[in-house]
């Protein structure tokens, strides 16, 4: 295994949730190019195992596991899976999450309020319960959860989603100083509007409303997953040794 100034991820292992479409598909490439071993997780079997062929195609190691993020028998098989192929764990990517319907704070149904706080606070906190322990036995490692621009201001119509997405960098930030001593370093990447599958439900796949979302960046476009990708190898990689607890928003100035 080796490492540099530049972050050189040889032989090291990513857990990668969310891997069967969007930011999670190509980040798990992002990282198999940097000759890391990933796992792809996610419930979605074929869009994983696509995934994971994806990987092989470009020769780099992968397997793909079923994985539901709010159910932690899930996440502990998964990350023993991780173990047994792999024999070890170094990065996290704790990505798996899904948009709100939208809908004013008193509309939201109460089903639909715990279905998103579920699957995008509780998830992430069952992933990083399970794969903290895995790194303090490899001495240390980097986690980065997925957050969003709604993480760090409020968006009409998505309370349930917001309150989530703030919620999970409040949790990146105490878990983050819960660890940093023992060289595990925690942060967040809060994408902006990406193109991706995820965005075509929220725009309801319109020109009309994609020149929305885009209206609303000042960059004048929308990201590319590639984009977020690059954030998240970055946090992962000895280049940024000295970022904890950290919210890095991606965002081509939306939340400015």
């Amino acid at each position: 295994m080796t490492t540099n100034e530049n972050g050189n991820y040889t032989g090291k292992v990513a857990f990668v949730t969310g891997a069967a479409n969007g930011i999670g598909r190509v980040t798990a490439l992002a990282f198999a190019r940097k000759g890391v071993h990933v796992v792809v997780a996610d419930v979605s079997e074929q869009g994983n195992q696509e995934t994971a062929r994806m990987i092989e195609d470009l020769g780099g190691r992968a397997i793909a596991v079923k994985c539901d993020v709010t159910r932690a028998l899930d996440v502990k098989a998964a990350l023993s899976k991780t173990i047994e192929t792999f024999g070890r764990l170094d990065f996290a990517f704790n990505n798996a999450g899904v948009e709100q319907k939208n809908a004013a704070t008193a509309e939201i149904e109460e089903e639909e309020w715990d279905r998103i706080v579920n699957i995008n606070l509780r998830g992430v906190f069952l992933c990083m319960k399970y794969e903290i322990p895995l790194l303090l036995k490899q001495g240390g490692g980097a986690i980065v959860n997925t957050s969003s621009g709604a993480g760090v201001i409020g968006i009409k119509g998505g309370a349930a989603y917001t309150a989530a997405k703030h919620g999970l960098i409040g949790l990146t930030k105490s878990a983050a100083l819960d660890y940093a001593s023992q060289n595990i370093r925690i942060n967040a990447v809060c994408p902006g509007y990406i193109d991706t599958s995820m965005m075509d439900r929220f725009t309801g796949g319109t020109p009309e409303g994609r020149e929305q979302v885009i209206s609303e960046e000042p960059i004048g476009r929308m990201g590319q997953p590639e984009e977020i990708a690059n954030a998240v190898v970055w946090l992962c990689s000895d280049a940024s040794s000295f970022v904890v607890g950290h919210a890095l928003v991606v965002d081509g100035g939306q939340t400015v």
